[in-house]
């Protein structure tokens, strides 16, 4: 069956009314297996793609859907929701398709504050909901940093000039493998400083930091822990002592992957790595807010900041408290599925580059970064 065009509705409209709180009932049509992969948080499921696909005019006839609001249908890529939609619209439903489906909503975000407690600094979650991706917007004394952007560069811009900042510093905590960085372009549109960490692995200009090297943002102080594992450079970011920014090295639940870009003898080595790493920042004052680069769920519009104290996350973790060869043989037996396209990401992140067209062909999916 071939839909004609109808009504829909883009990212940006659907992030508004979720972020404002609007009645809308977001149906999620596809399979159960992509959408275990991810999802739109609060989103009403049935599985009708095949259905819908073939043209079964009965596709949602039993699905109980709400009729006391606007219903928007998404799917994978845009097209077999407006089939939904039309079903929809024909039984009377104020109905639109999701423009782009998930692929789109890679793309879309919402924020967070995270109270630093005994902090100088104001800090700003930034959360690719669908995506998992997380990314910071640190202010102090009208000067700014951003840490691990994977938002187009605007966002920071629009959300900076709002608090009335100037980026100075844009920071990478490693090369990644699931998004696109923005780093090189927000830092080129904003006139701010480019650190990466010490490596040789990109190939374009950056300011290197090297384990201790410190940033004064206002009067706040970022220093650079070199925390290996994941990536041989991967490195934390420790705020005002306070709150540390680990990217893929730690998670509130999990640790990080040594495994992608290495052979099976580099990825021991890097678990071996990790394990030090690992305990590193585990030495740290239990009281430290402890800050990832990732998260394993969509991310919901609750502007509740994802953070734990490093003392919750080590209760919490239980490989952090494995002898160094237990670590290594239980991370290597847990290891995820590859993320998709990571080999085109990591070539595109090293050259500093974005790939022609939709860069959400690339990104499109679940976080796979964690072993837990």
């Amino acid at each position: 069956m071939t839909p004609s065009l109808g009504p829909t509705i883009d990212v940006g409209e659907l992030r508004a009314m979720l972020e404002g709180d609007e009645p809308v009932t977001v149906l999620d049509i596809r399979t159960t297996e992509d959408r275990a992969e991810w999802a739109i948080p609060g989103s009403l499921h049935v599985d009708a793609y095949e259905a819908l696909k073939t043209g079964d005019p009965d596709a949602l006839s039993g699905a109980e859907i709400p009729r006391d609001a606007p219903v928007v249908t998404v799917c994978g890529a845009g097209t077999v929701s407006l089939v939904a939609m039309e079903q929809l619209a024909r039984r009377g439903y104020d109905a639109r398709s999701l423009s782009g489906g998930m692929k789109a909503w890679s793309l879309a975000w919402n924020s967070a504050v995270v109270p630093i407690p005994g902090g100088g600094a104001s800090v700003v979650q930034l959360r690719r909901t669908g995506k998992g991706c997380l990314s910071y917007l640190i202010g102090s004394d009208g000067e700014a940093a951003v840490i691990d952007p994977s938002l187009p560069p605007g966002v920071y811009q629009r959300l900076a000039e709002r608090h009335g900042w100037t980026i100075a510093h844009v920071l990478e905590t490693h090369v990644h493998a699931d998004h696109l960085s923005r780093a090189r372009l927000l830092a080129e549109r904003t006139g701010a400083t480019l650190r990466l960490p010490e490596q040789d692995r990109v190939a374009f200009p950056f300011h290197p930091l090297r384990d201790g090297d410190a940033i004064a943002v206002g009067a706040s102080r970022i220093v650079a822990l070199r925390t290996p594992g994941h990536t041989p450079e991967s490195t934390s970011y420790l705020l005002d002592e306070r709150a540390l920014f680990t990217g893929d090295t730690l998670f509130l639940a999990g640790v990080g992957r040594p495994d992608l870009e290495a052979s099976a003898e580099q990825a021991r080595q890097r678990a071996r790595w990790l394990h030090v790493s690992l305990g590193r920042l585990t030495a740290l004052p239990p009281e430290t807010l402890l800050l990832p680069g990732h998260t394993s769920e969509p991310v919901p519009f609750d502007e509740r900041p994802i953070v734990s104290s490093l003392g919750d996350v080590t209760g919490r973790v239980a490989m952090l408290g494995l002898p160094e060869e237990e670590f290594v043989a239980t991370i290597l037996a847990r290891l995820p599925p590859t993320p998709p396209n990571h080999a085109q990401i990591v070539a595109l992140n090293e050259a500093g580059t974005l790939p022609e067209g939709n860069p959400t062909d690339l990104e499109a999916g679940a976080n796979r970064c964690a072993v837990s």
